[in-house]
């Protein structure tokens, strides 16, 4: 079953809400990520659960079925897929693909993502460190932490980000952060949680607590 550019912009956006352990996601949070009303919300809701794709009950919240999360992760994967083509091969920079990528996933063509799959060499994380789902749906995760959690003396690679807006990645990109950066922890600003870190044994640089709330490290 096909479904409209819009229906697949609620599936993807229940699912990622849905993603931190929420069982059921309300109306309201929903209209916040589309930035729509909240009577718009629940008219789609209806819509997507009379296609069982999703579990909903009027005032106590929406959760997506086993066919809505397949449809989810198809979405995704497309999206990460064409992040990465863009990336590696018509050298984007990374806080440039988002935009592009969100009108790309909604190709529909299977074959299409499977022949984008196989010339990118099967990838399994996008340049934001991203896991790309299989085309069955199955996603590989990698042990990672928030370089907020750790401690001084902590090290690590950078494996990927919590936030890939284009402001943020330009940030790291000013810094000279990127995926496969090492950071070593020299010390914690108790007064704000800010960090001094050491950026690839060379640099000494300050993050702020909201930037390290946003860079994964290797675990």
């Amino acid at each position: 079953m096909s479904h409209s550019y819009t229906e697949e912009n609620y599936i993807k956006a229940i699912y990622k809400l849905s993603a931190n352990g929420t069982q059921e996601v309300n109306t309201n949070a929903i209209a916040e990520v589309l930035e729509t009303k909240a009577a718009s919300v629940t008219d789609m809701l209806r819509k997507l659960s009379a296609k069982d794709i999703v579990n909903y009950v009027k005032y106590k919240g929406v959760s997506l079925t086993s066919e809505g999360e397949r449809v989810a992760l198809q979405i995704i994967r497309k999206h990460r897929l064409w992040e990465t083509f863009l990336v590696e091969k018509l050298k984007f920079n990374w806080d440039e693909v988002h935009e592009v990528a969100e009108e790309l996933e909604h190709i529909s063509s299977t074959l299409l993502t499977r022949r984008l799959d196989e010339f990118l060499g099967y990838p399994t994380y996008d340049p934001h460190g991203d896991p790309i789902p299989s085309e069955t749906g199955e996603i590989k995760l990698k042990k990672q932490q928030l370089l907020a959690e750790l401690q001084v003396g902590d090290e690590g690679k950078v494996v990927g980000v919590n936030d890939s807006q284009p402001l943020f990645l330009q940030y790291l990109d000013k810094l000279g952060i990127g995926l496969g950066s090492h950071i070593s922890i020299t010390d914690k600003i108790p007064y704000d949680n800010s960090l001094e870190i050491l950026l690839n044994g060379k640099k000494q640089l300050l993050l702020s607590s909201e930037a390290t709330r946003n860079i994964f490290l290797s675990a």
